[in-house]
C-alpha cells in the first residue's frame, strides 16, 4: 500500500478508538471558545521549554492536542470572520483586514454567523472578556453585517436554569505586551515574577538582539498569564459544577505579531494552538493531521447536535467519517492602509507561498506594525548595518520571489526557497495546482485587486477615526500615497 494511503487508513483507526474510549458526551453540552489575540503555540505542552503553562497543559492531557492547527488568515478580522461562519474569509468577501467599514459586506446567500445556529436551537449565546465587565460584548471584529442579537450576552450567567451555552472569552494574549509598561508591570506583579531574556531563544531569522530579546520574553510573559486565565475559567467552571458538561475549546487568532508573524504566511503566522476538552473528547490524545480554524464552527455543531449547514466549508474533525486533509490552504490580503496579495498552501511537508506583488519588499510600510519597538529595533539594526547576512535577506530584501516553496521537515523557519530548485520542480508544480483548484473552488474573492474606488472609501473611514492620534494618521496617508503610486505603476 502507497505511504499516503496507510497514513490515512491509520488515522482513521485511531480516530475511530479515539472516539470508542472517550467519555459519553450529553445531549446538549456547553460550549466555551477561549480565544486569544496574538499568540503562537509557545506553550509546554506544544514544547516551549522557557515557561510553564499548567493549565492549558492540563486541556491536553485530560482532551485533545492538535499538532499541526492552522490560521486560514494570519490576521484578526478576517481570522475571526471566518471563524464565526465556518468559512473561508476569501470565499464570503471578508479577506480585507477591516473592510466592510464604508461599503457594507453581505454575507452570501446561506452562510450565517455560528450564534444564530446556536440560538434557534435553544443556546444562550454571549461572547466576553475575562472577566466580564458591565454589559459590553467582548472582541468580535468581523467584516461583514451582523446583528448583535446573535448575542444573549457577554457571559453564560445570564442563560435560564438548564439552558445550555455557547459562550465565547476573549483574551488580550500576545497584545498585553503593546498596552504600555504600566500594564505589562501589572501582569508580572500577578504572575509574580518576570521571564529572563537570557531564557529566550529567537528563530534564526531574527538578530540577537537585547531589544528583541527583552520584547520576546515580555510576550512569554503574556503566554503565561494567558494560561493563568485560562485557570481562573476552569475554576469558574468546577466552582459552578458544569466543567464535566462543558467542551473547552482553546485556540489562538494567528501567530506572535512580529515581522514575519501576524500577517504573514509563514509558519510564525499561521499555525495555531488548538486544544479541546470535555465529554465526548478522549483523554491526552495528540493528533498529527492538518485541520484549519475554520473546523472549529462545525466541530461545536457537532457536539452540540445541530446539524452543520451544508455551505459550511469548515470539518468536523472528530467525526467517525471524518478524512484527514491533504492540505490546508491560508490567505492574507490588505492590512490596514497596506495592500498585500498572499496565498499559501501547506502540506504535511512542503508550503508554496505565491506573492501577488513580488516587486514589493516583505516588510511594506504599515503604520501599525512600523511603530512596534521589534520593527523599530531592525529597522535602526539596519541603517546601521548591523544585521546578519541572513536577517537582512529574509527581512529585508527590496523584492520577493513570485513562489515561495519550502521543505519543512529539513527546513522549519523556512530559510531556504526551493521555487527554482529542479530537484523539486514537481512538488511545484503539484502545489501550484492544488492553490489554484482551491481558489477556484472556494471561489476566492481576493483574485482581482481590490477596486482603487473601493480602497479610496475604506481609507477615508480608516484616517477620519477620532482615536487616530495625529502623528499616527500622518504616518498612514503617506503610505497610502506609496500604495497608490505603486499601484500606479504596476
Amino acid at each position: 500500500m502507497h505511504l499516503r494511503g496507510l497514513t490515512r487508513l491509520l488515522v482513521s483507526w485511531w480516530l475511530g478508538l479515539l472516539a470508542a474510549a472517550a467519555e459519553p458526551s450529553p445531549a446538549r453540552p456547553n460550549i466555551l471558545w477561549i480565544i486569544v489575540d496574538d499568540m503562537s503555540a509557545h506553550f509546554s505542552c506544544y514544547g516551549e521549554t522557557a515557561i510553564d503553562t499548567p493549565h492549558v497543559d492540563r486541556l491536553a492531557a485530560e482532551g485533545t492536542r492538535f499538532g499541526r492547527a492552522f490560521a486560514t488568515a494570519p490576521v484578526c478580522s478576517p481570522f475571526r470572520s471566518a471563524l464565526i461562519t465556518g468559512m473561508y474569509q476569501t470565499s464570503i468577501g471578508a479577506h480585507h483586514h477591516r473592510s466592510g467599514r464604508a461599503k457594507p459586506i453581505e454575507l452570501p446567500v446561506g452562510v450565517e454567523p455560528l450564534p444564530l445556529l446556536f440560538q434557534r436551537a435553544g443556546y444562550h449565546t454571549s461572547i466576553g472578556g475575562w472577566p466580564a465587565r458591565g454589559r459590553n460584548l467582548g472582541k468580535t471584529d468581523y467584516n461583514f453585517q451582523w446583528s448583535a442579537a446573535i448575542y444573549d450576552g457577554n457571559d453564560w450567567s445570564g442563560r435560564e436554569p438548564g439552558q445550555p451555552f455557547f459562550a465565547q472569552i476573549q483574551l488580550d494574549g500576545g497584545k498585553l505586551r503593546d498596552l504600555g509598561p504600566e500594564r505589562m508591570a501589572g501582569v508580572r506583579e500577578e504572575l509574580g515574577s518576570a521571564t529572563p531574556p537570557e531564557r529566550v531563544v529567537l528563530p534564526p531569522y531574527y538578530p540577537w538582539d537585547p531589544v528583541l530579546l527583552d520584547d520576546w520574553a515580555r510576550y512569554l510573559d503574556t503566554v503565561r498569564y494567558t494560561d493563568h486565565q485560562v485557570g481562573q475559567i476552569l475554576g469558574r467552571l468546577e466552582d459552578e459544577g458544569i466543567l464535566g458538561q462543558t467542551l473547552v475549546f482553546f485556540m489562538t487568532d494567528h501567530g506572535i505579531s512580529h515581522a514575519r508573524g501576524k500577517q504573514f504566511l509563514y509558519e510564525e503566522g499561521i499555525h495555531i494552538p488548538w486544544v479541546a476538552r470535555g465529554p465526548g473528547m478522549a483523554a491526552g490524545a495528540v493528533r498529527g493531521d492538518l485541520v484549519e480554524h475554520i473546523d472549529l464552527a462545525a466541530v461545536s455543531l457537532a457536539f452540540a447536535g445541530i446539524d452543520i449547514p451544508p455551505t459550511m466549508q469548515g470539518r468536523n474533525v472528530f467525526s467517525a467519517d471524518y478524512q484527514p486533509r491533504q492540505a490546508v490552504f491560508s490567505a492574507r490580503d490588505r492590512c490596514d492602509e497596506t495592500v498585500e496579495h498572499l496565498r499559501a498552501v501547506r502540506t504535511e511537508r512542503f508550503k508554496y507561498i505565491r506573492n501577488g506583488y513580488p516587486d514589493r519588499p516583505h516588510l511594506q510600510p504599515n503604520q501599525y506594525k512600523d511603530t512596534k519597538p521589534t520593527l523599530l529595533r531592525l529597522r535602526e539594526l539596519r541603517r546601521d548595518g548591523q544585521l546578519p547576512p541572513l536577517v537582512e535577506r529574509i527581512l529585508f530584501s527590496p523584492t520577493r520571489a513570485p513562489e515561495e516553496l519550502y521543505d519543512l521537515d529539513a527546513d522549519p523557519f523556512e530559510l531556504e526557497n526551493l521555487a527554482s530548485d529542479p530537484a523539486h520542480a514537481e512538488t511545484l508544480q503539484s502545489l501550484r495546482r492544488q492553490l489554484d483548484t482551491w481558489m477556484d473552488r472556494t471561489n476566492d474573492q481576493g483574485r482581482q485587486p481590490e477596486p482603487a474606488a473601493v480602497y479610496d472609501e475604506e481609507m477615508a473611514v480608516y484616517v477620519g477615526s477620532p482615536n487616530l492620534a495625529p502623528a499616527a494618521r500622518e504616518a498612514i496617508l503617506q503610505n497610502i500615497s506609496r500604495m497608490k503610486e505603486r499601484a500606479g505603476h504596476e
